[in-house]
């Protein structure tokens, strides 16, 4: 029996919806890069009750670690989140 393709949409995830989903962003330290970070996220979801946000600052000061819990509600919310993230010049990895 020949195996059917499937497309993006219709592959299966170990995530169930909605959940509480980490976000992190790496970038140069910056006064504004938490600000740039959770806008982006913000403005795609809700942040997750309690401490929504963390920062994590290098060993020698130079790179910023911004860690944002959601409540996730899709697959394709997220793969906005992240490519909006990945677009913005400060950014330089997200997890």
């Amino acid at each position: 029996m020949p195996k059917s393709k499937t497309t993006m949409s219709e592959e299966t995830t170990l995530l169930e919806f909605p959940c509480m989903f980490p976000i992190k962003a790496m970038g140069r330290a910056s006064d504004d890069f938490e600000s740039v970070v959770t806008t982006i996220v913000f403005s795609h979801a809700e942040p997750y009750a309690g401490e929504a946000v963390s920062v994590n600052e290098s060993a020698e000061g130079n790179f910023l670690s911004v860690t944002v819990k959601i409540i996730a509600t899709s697959r394709e919310q997220l793969d906005r989140i992240y490519m909006d993230l990945t677009d913005c010049e400060q950014v330089l990895m997200a997890l």
